[in-house]
């Protein structure tokens, strides 16, 4: 919970006096101060998702009650936030939105991983900075990851933008 708060008040006095810490003055996988933007109203589902970390994963989960898998995390999000209805599965939320070449990741972009052998069976959002946050798997709890990290590169798929416009998303 300190490192939400922390994480909030770094933001917001980043955009009040218009100065932002050095990324190397923070702990590893907290994103910098002023370095989520907020992209066609994409501020809502970072702060959502931020306010999620924390929860622990759970198959086929997709409340924070009991808990998140990957496309639980993602949608509950994205709903919440937005008011916008995902696919249930990782594999149809990748068919949403427009493809965006990793070197134009904005923050509130999906991002794709291979991590069953099949392509797209994982998803977590974009922060700013090679960051995204996640329900990474069994016995673990929704965290803040690094795309530069091996593992992540390695299995790494591509990524979708979707907005309120998006079509396989719709208003609630």
């Amino acid at each position: 919970m300190n490192l939400k708060m922390l994480l909030r008040a770094g933001i917001l006095a980043c955009a009040l006096l218009g100065q932002c810490a050095l990324a190397d003055d923070l702990p590893a996988h907290t994103p910098a101060p002023g370095s989520i933007g907020d992209r066609d109203g994409m501020q809502p589902i970072i702060d959502r998702a931020l306010d999620l970390i924390g929860v622990r994963y759970r198959r086929s989960g997709d409340r924070p009650q009991t808990g998140f898998d990957c496309s639980g995390f993602v949608g509950y999000v994205f709903r919440e936030g937005m008011g916008l209805i995902l696919p249930r599965v990782s594999r149809e939320i990748s068919k949403a939105g427009e493809p965006v070449p990793k070197d134009e990741l904005e923050p509130g972009d999906l991002v794709f991983f291979n991590t069953m052998r099949h392509a797209f069976s994982h998803v977590g959002i974009y922060l700013g900075d090679h960051l995204f946050v996640h329900a990474p798997r069994t016995g673990q709890r929704v965290r803040i990851d690094d795309l530069q990290e091996h593992y992540w590169a390695k299995r790494y798929d591509g990524a979708r933008r979707v907005s309120g416009g998006a079509m396989l998303a719709s208003r609630r």
